[in-house]
């Protein structure tokens, strides 16, 4: 029997958070880390790149176990032909993942008795079936399940179904050589209401050992519709606890919004101690969990939206125009430009990213996640800020050691109300500047 792994057309990936910081001595941080998916045992990730009713969808599998049990049923608004399906790399998603993953970055104090002068750093700111697809369509009467399209994609068999009731869908599923976990014909129901079709696909062996690939690759399908919505309710039907989802909405627009859930922007720009960058993990983990149950589980964090042209500072590299196509991004060739030797020029406002993390389970979120595209392009990033503090000799008189002393332990107090660690625990692993050093009194390197 085939083990079905009833995906949503999303799921899960990564936690992430972060705060206020006050204005800081040099105007670009050094990024030393990122809060990708890396820090997750498993990590579900979806790209949806949307322009009016044009929709590509790509999801990724984070199936643990051996291929031939693997297959997935999503929820789709329309029949979807062969031309409409596409298998991809993971290459992309976890190009899109590091871009625009929440960082942490480290500044460096300088010898506060030299006199620096900075300059002020710029912020770039669905058609008819065919005749001859119509009679390759089966109906199975008796359970009222018609498979409308069925083909083979890289190594993915797929089947597109429509429905009349979940018994009899459920019925053909386990008939077919799929084993439906308990609760799936409760969860299928509302989607043949909504006249909604379902993809299927499952892995076809000897495609896949062919091609000798590593692990499964993403797939990606294009559609028309009205309907911008991303079902995750199918993935609870044998879900194990909280899930978690991190989706990448593209948009030649602006940022991508919930339309039936909150969204908060998680805590952004506080400083936290130096010893941090060696245990970013807990941190990062840590202070996500802590910062869900404060929002009572109910709430989607934006972790980064932004200008896919440009970054500040840069996790990664911006995508080039070709790695976007790879990503869905289908509207370049229609607002793009090219210059005198043929290169493209794609202009700043062309994509812009939201990213999304949504930690859910049945109880907190009993809906599928409806968007809507706006024109609100207000740039936001996640970020922790590390300062270094300076440890040289101080040959003048300042009251830099004191400041430093005092800053030291506001990120004390930071990390602890971010994480709920202990604030004594927190202390001892400070290297804590003495508020009483001595410094050099001014008047003596006055005449020398």
């Amino acid at each position: 029997m085939k083990l079905l792994r009833i995906l949503l057309a999303s799921c899960l990936s990564i936690a992430v958070l972060i705060f206020n910081i006050q204005p800081v001595l040099a105007f670009c941080g050094f990024y030393v880390a990122k809060a990708d998916s890396s820090l997750y045992n498993q990590a579900s990730q979806v790209i949806i790149a949307r322009d009016g009713q044009r929709t590509v969808l790509t999801m990724s599998n984070d199936y643990q176990g051996e291929v031939k049990d693997f297959a997935m049923v999503v929820p789709v608004p329309v029949i979807l032909k062969e031309e409409q399906v596409n298998v991809g790399e993971a290459k992309i998603i976890e190009r899109l993942d590091a871009f625009s993953a929440p960082r942490l970055v480290e500044y460096f104090d300088p010898d506060p008795c030299e006199v620096r002068l900075f300059e002020r750093d710029t912020v770039l700111e669905s058609a008819p079936a065919s005749q001859d697809s119509k009679s390759r369509r089966t109906r199975q009467n008796n359970l009222g399940v018609t498979v409308e399209e069925q083909f083979t994609v890289g190594e993915y068999d797929i089947v597109i179904l429509s429905a009349k009731e979940s018994d009899g869908l459920e019925t053909w599923l386990i008939q077919n050589g799929y084993k439906i976990p308990a609760g799936a014909r409760e969860l299928l129901q509302p989607y043949i209401k909504q006249n909604l079709k379902f993809f299927v696909a499952k892995v076809n062996l000897e495609e896949y050992n062919d091609r000798e690939y590593q692990k499964l690759r993403p797939i990606a399908i294009a559609y028309e519709s009205p309907k911008f919505m991303l079902p995750i309710r199918l993935g609870m039907a044998n879900a194990q606890g909280d899930q978690d989802l991190i989706v990448y909405l593209l948009s030649p627009k602006g940022q991508i919004e919930l339309t039936n859930y909150r969204t908060v922007n998680i805590p952004s720009n506080l400083d936290i101690p130096e010893f941090v960058q060696q245990e970013f993990k807990d941190f990062y983990t840590t202070m996500f969990q802590k910062t869900y149950q404060k929002e009572n589980k109910k709430v989607a964090f934006l972790e980064y939206a932004w200008d896919m042209a440009s970054c500040d500072p840069c996790s990664a590299e911006p995508l080039n125009p070709e790695e976007l196509k790879q990503a869905g991004v289908f509207w370049l060739n229609e607002t793009s430009t090219t210059s005198p030797n043929n290169r493209m020029i794609m202009p700043t406002s062309n994509v812009f990213i939201t990213r999304l993390h949504v930690r859910y389970n049945r109880g907190q979120f009993p809906e599928d996640l409806r968007f809507h595209e706006t024109g609100n392009r207000q740039l936001f990033q996640g970020r922790y800020v590390i300062r270094h503090p300076f440890r040289g000799e101080i040959s003048c008189q300042s009251d830099y050691p004191q400041a430093v002393s005092n800053r030291q332990e506001q990120e004390a107090q930071n990390l602890a109300n971010l994480t709920g660690w202990n604030i004594e625990e927190i202390r001892s692993k400070i290297d804590f500047v003495d508020a009483n050093a001595a410094t050099t009194p001014w008047w003596r390197t006055l005449w020398n």
